[in-house]
């Protein structure tokens, strides 16, 4: 029986990008940072109030990752164009106060598709993690 998630890959194209959005900017924590014996590095952060759930800062143009099966140059080329273009949707992340996050995101050079709008879930605002991904940026409407 599956219990839970505790991880999950993000792809990224650079990691040191994506830890300073990550860690400096959306204040997530580091729970591991090593390198392993190919130079490939194993990099996860959790949200501040989400320690049980790990996102795998993926570097999915590092050479090791030609060294997986599942991972050819083709497979490799077609997530490149995928972050390059901005389109890799990774999730979403909750907030209890959209608009003051948006503000605070914004100032801190965060990319937003627009500003928050009111949508039938919530109030959502899109917003660019600046290495190949997009998020949602929810507060959830009161059930």
């Amino acid at each position: 029986m599956i219990t839970k998630l505790s991880h999950t890959s993000i792809f990224v194209n650079d990691q040191e990008k994506a830890y300073d959005f990550y860690v400096n900017t959306l204040g997530f924590k580091v729970k591991n940072d090593s390198k392993m014996g190919n130079g490939f590095r194993w990099l996860t952060v959790t949200p501040p109030d989400q320690p049980d759930v790990e996102l795998i800062l993926m570097d999915i143009l590092h050479e090791s990752m030609k060294q997986s099966p599942q991972f050819d140059d083709e497979v490799i080329n077609a997530f490149k164009l995928l972050m390059d273009r901005g389109v890799l949707g990774a999730g979403v992340f909750n907030t209890p106060d959209c608009r003051a996050t948006y503000e605070e995101l914004k100032a801190k050079g965060v990319k937003f598709a627009g500003e928050p709008k009111e949508q039938f879930y919530g109030i959502e605002a899109v917003m660019y993690d600046g290495v190949g991904n997009w998020y949602s940026l929810t507060q959830p409407k009161e059930m």
